[in-house]
């Protein structure tokens, strides 16, 4: 059976889009599938202006060549250009699809470019609404869509990689308080570099505000992109996991984080909201302060015990049972 997953978001980027996509293609091709990703990789490209690492497709129109009619499933993963002419392609050819909702989009867009909410939005249920299904990250986030009029909306849940993610012995006695992400505005990170606190302060990661804010906060040490093994062990040696996004549908580095046996301060909005079980492994709260207070008492071992039960081939169980019905219901309309 062969499913083709269309995105927007693929390597070399670094994201949650991709690392779901990425593990999910691994589960379902464990499960037999032939798993077919078109990616902007395979088009001629343009850099995107608030997020210069991003590659779009500018010839999207020729999407039509790799749906072929050999596909068994079709699952469109991102609203962009790809998306966009995979969906319309998918319209006119009554083809069954489903969707996903991966990504705040309006709310970045309103924090980088005024763009008002009512009209991305407005897209974005326009864009999902012909979707047999849309996936989505959180009971949050199901509710918060399900009150702007989105409808089909099935909950489908995020893991992690335990071979990589787990508690380990410190390799470092320094206290610090750790973010791992996109260094940019939409991540709301200057509410975590501005924090007063005794301990060190360490950014993992890149993106178009690091130089700006390596300049504006000299007491922060910025360490740029890790992954793997190099990663886990930076959660692990953290007393704090930090994440101040407020525009976040879910938040792998969460989980990671957790599953590593550190706590998480946030805020308390979607994604945290569904993560976070306070005093267990982690803390939510208006003021980071109190949350980081409140997180930093918090067992090692109680905290990474919270999250063992996700996994990512639930994670693609959910997803295959979607398809399932979305290719019952095409074979028989």
């Amino acid at each position: 059976m062969k499913i083709v997953i269309v995105t927007d978001a693929w390597f070399p980027q670094v994201n949650g889009v991709v690392t779901t996509l990425n593990a999910l293609q691994i589960e379902l091709k464990k499960k037999n599938y032939q798993v077919v990703i078109i990616h902007p990789s395979l088009f001629k490209t343009t850099s995107f202006s608030i997020y210069p690492e991003i590659s779009l497709a500018i010839n999207p129109w020729k999407i039509g060549h790799y749906l072929t009619e050999d596909m068994d499933y079709l699952h469109i993963a991102t609203e962009g250009p790809l998306g966009l002419f995979a969906r319309n392609f998918a319209i006119q050819n009554n083809i069954q699809f489903t969707t996903a909702i991966h990504t705040k989009f309006p709310e970045y867009f309103k924090k980088l470019l005024f763009i008002p909410l009512s009209l991305t939005y407005g897209y974005m249920r326009w864009f999902h609404g012909k979707a047999y299904k849309t996936f989505v990250n959180t009971s949050s986030q199901i509710d918060e869509l399900s009150s702007r009029g989105f409808q089909h909306l099935t909950l489908w849940n995020r893991a992690i990689n335990k071979n990589i993610f787990y508690p380990r012995q410190k390799s470092s006695k320094q206290n610090y308080l750790l973010y791992v992400g996109r260094v940019s505005k939409e991540k709301n990170l200057e509410d975590f570099l501005k924090l007063e606190t005794l301990k060190q302060k360490i950014v993992v990661g890149s993106g178009p505000m690091l130089s700006e804010y390596k300049k504006k906060y000299k007491t922060v040490k910025f360490v740029g992109p890790k992954f793997d093994n190099e990663l886990a062990q930076y959660y692990s040696d953290a007393d704090v996991f930090v994440f101040p996004s407020k525009t976040d549908t879910y938040g792998i580095v969460m989980i990671e984080a957790i599953a590593c046996g550190t706590p998480v301060a946030a805020y308390p909005v979607t994604g945290p909201r569904d993560i976070i079980i306070n005093e267990i492994n982690g803390y939510i709260h208006i003021d980071l302060h109190v949350a980081i207070s409140h997180a930093e008492r918090i067992n090692s071992k109680i905290c990474a015990e919270s999250i063992e039960s996700l996994s990512w081939s639930d994670v693609a169980n959910t997803f295959e049972e979607g398809l399932i019905e979305v290719s019952h219901e095409f074979i028989t309309t």
